[in-house]
């Protein structure tokens, strides 16, 4: 069976099809480069297309080749190991392969990767694509700024539900009253000559005649003025506002004690891009603010949150404490949308844990629309326990696992639910 490809340029998305099928018979090398993109992006970053290489040594496509046709029989001298109808084996250690030695030469020419454009709903689309509900994902992440329309005067065209009936027929009665005004002054000045001339001796009938058949004349006219006329009609004009937007500010804590390792320190960053992506749907202006901690807080920038490594214990009261000071020095609750995330293994020093509920409870939680804990590790720790009593009783506060990047979806729409259902 033979396949053709269509290779002609994509005017007006007619090829938009090859395009996709395309995509998917390469989806392992697209997922791989997308895997590095996010990897070298921030968070701020992760909303554009990406330059996808694939090297052509894994692109292989069907060519047409022309044979020699019809029945040949050839006897080509020199053989003298096969006989008709003898299989010849594949040659070992990759056949005609080279073995890499020898000098760099300036002959010769080699093959460059085939490189394309992988848009921004491509590149979202193929970073869900290894969560579950992938197709719900998209659709809940690509939602617009939401706009409210405003009257804005009249316009001379539109659709027949905005139409403004009584603003048509001033118009309508103005133009009638402008074309008219002149055939109307002439009417009312023969009307007068004509009943002058009929109280006149008999002898002026031919007179009276003209008359009349002018006064009739100009009635038509009159009549023939159009009582309603396409450039009559006024429809309401509305313009798209775009809702005022408040600010929102989210913060970002997480623990970089030795427990941490790359994977889970992997997991909290697709849950914090997840966070993100969503308050941007929502707010115009957003604010992040990093707090890596291990026994003791700090607030750092997005390259060392992710990628630097401590030892030591942990201790996770201080990373709350220094959002608190954070939170009260610049982002007042009367201007900012406060909302807390916080990712951990759960491993924390005994002594802490109850501490932690408490500023959560009295200090922390009055101050934020949402606080949301994601545990990275399976085992149910102490943190866990007293977390576990303040979600229970606080409806701003909510706390899941996620052990695997295929479950940070989900939890996150649970996590979320409420605000999601009532964006």
């Amino acid at each position: 069976m033979q396949l053709i490809i269509d290779r002609r340029l994509a005017g007006k998305n007619k090829s938009i099809g090859n395009r996709e099928r395309f995509l998917r018979r390469h989806k392992e090398q697209i997922r791989e480069a997308v895997k590095r993109a996010v990897d070298g992006r921030g968070i701020r970053d992760l909303q554009r297309g990406e330059d996808i290489h694939i090297p052509r040594r894994d692109i292989s496509e069907p060519v047409f080749g022309h044979g020699q046709g019809g029945q040949r029989e050839t006897v080509h001298p020199g053989n003298q190991d096969y006989v008709r109808g003898d299989r010849i084996e594949r040659p070992k250690g990759g056949g005609a392969g080279g073995s890499g030695s020898g000098q760099a030469s300036d002959s010769g020419e080699g093959e460059d990767d085939f490189v394309f454009h992988l848009s921004k709903e491509e590149f979202m689309q193929v970073f869900f694509d290894d969560l579950a509900l992938p197709n719900l994902a998209r659709t809940t992440l690509a939602e617009t700024p939401e706009y409210k329309t405003h009257r804005a005067g009249f316009s001379s065209d539109g659709t027949p539900n905005n139409l403004h009936v009584v603003r048509s027929l001033r118009g309508s009665i103005g133009r009638r009253i402008a074309l008219g005004r002149s055939h109307r002054s002439e009417l009312r000045e023969l009307e007068e000559r004509l009943e002058a001339l009929r109280l006149e001796p008999e002898g002026l009938r031919l007179e009276i005649a003209e008359l009349e058949q002018a006064i009739a004349t100009l009635r038509a006219r009159l009549a023939a003025i159009p009582y309603l006329d396409p450039i009559d009609l006024r429809y309401r004009s509305r313009v798209r506002v775009p809702v005022p937007t408040s600010k929102a500010v989210m913060f970002c804590l997480m623990d970089v004690s030795g427990s941490m390792d790359e994977g889970r320190k992997e997991l909290s960053k697709r849950f914090f891009i997840l966070l993100y992506l969503f308050l941007t749907r929502h707010y115009e202006k957003i604010d992040i603010v990093f707090i890596r901690h291990h026994t003791q807080a700090q607030e750092v920038d997005e390259q060392n949150f992710f990628h630097s490594t401590e030892t030591g214990g942990t201790v996770v009261s201080s990373a709350l404490v220094l959002m608190e000071e954070i939170a009260r020095a610049r982002y007042p609750t009367s201007e900012w949308n406060i909302y807390g995330a916080q990712a951990s293994d759960g491993d924390n020093w005994h002594h802490d844990s109850g501490r932690c509920r408490e500023l959560l409870a009295e200090r922390i939680l009055p101050l934020c629309r949402y606080f949301a804990y994601v545990q990275v590790a399976e085992e149910e720790q102490n943190l866990w326990d007293e977390y576990a009593q303040l979600a229970a009783a606080n409806p701003v506060f909510a706390m899941k696992k996620a052990t695997s990047a295929s479950q940070i979806y989900p939890v996150f729409r649970e996590l979320f639910s409420k605000e999601g259902a009532s964006a």
